[in-house]
């Protein structure tokens, strides 16, 4: 199982995100789960690696560079969340799934 995890503001819209796009592989099969945290906790869970990809929201993107740092020092990667990739409909949830897959290490 691969895991990811959305590093947001408080942690309330990207959880909705984690559960519909981890509703998302499952219905087409892959074993890929998200979960989410507020932006205050990211760098530490980054420092813990317990995640095989970091995803940083829209609106927290002006963390992205420490947390960027924090990734490549202990060798995960961390990338920013393109705002359209952001939306709980589905298109949004498709998007963010192929952001996920493009950026998960194998």
């Amino acid at each position: 199982m691969k895991k990811a995890l959305i590093i947001c503001a408080a942690g309330m819209s990207s959880s909705l995100m984690a559960k519909k796009t981890t509703e998302f592989f499952k219905s087409k099969g892959q074993d890929i789960v998200l979960d989410a945290i507020s932006a205050n906790e990211g760098g530490k869970m980054i420092e813990k690696g317990e995640f095989d990809l970091y995803l940083v929201s829209p609106q927290t993107k002006m963390y992205f560079n420490k947390l960027k740092e924090t990734g490549d020092r202990v060798g995960k990667p961390v990338v920013n969340i393109p705002p359209q990739a952001y939306v709980p409909i589905p298109m949004g949830i498709e998007k963010l799934a192929n952001v996920i897959l493009q950026e998960l290490p194998n």
